[in-house]
């Protein structure tokens, strides 16, 4: 039950409708917003889809075009990962350049580093211009543009 509906100066039978009323009207602006263009379309998405499927991960990422990587304790990569299947990543400071393949799975992407056994991966929006990399629960980097 709500604040106001326990309230004595609300009457319970009307303290309901008010609240139904402002969640009505806000939903409708933001419907409106949406559609005159007011609002990115691409923050809705990912808000609302929370987890990339495949083919966005594909499209946003797997696409020749370079982005940088991060890991949780810092070290940050340019990756580049062609449509080919190809994938390389360059250190940006400490680590490493490597080099690998990628395929993309039921639920996200995997990735073959050279010398490494594959790996499969989720990938969630965490922001403007950032997505979260999960091997299962575990955040393992963030990608940004």
């Amino acid at each position: 039950m709500t604040a106001a509906a326990k309230s004595p100066i609300v009457p319970a039978s009307i303290a309901g409708f008010g609240v139904k009323l402002m969640m009505r009207a806000r939903t409708v602006g933001v419907v409106t917003a949406a559609a005159l263009g007011l609002l990115p379309a691409a923050p809705l998405v990912a808000a609302a889809a929370g987890k990339l499927a495949p083919a966005e991960i594909q499209s946003t990422f797997f696409n020749g075009q370079p982005f940088i990587a991060a890991t949780p304790s810092n070290i940050r990569f340019k990756m580049t990962f062609n449509a080919d299947g190809k994938m390389i990543r360059v250190p940006i400071g400490t680590g490493s350049r490597s080099q690998g393949t990628w395929k993309l799975s039921k639920e996200g992407f995997c990735t073959t580093w050279k010398g490494a056994k594959e790996t499969c991966f989720t990938v969630a929006g965490a922001g403007e211009n950032k997505w979260s990399v999960l091997r299962g629960s575990t955040i393992m980097a963030t990608w940004s543009k």
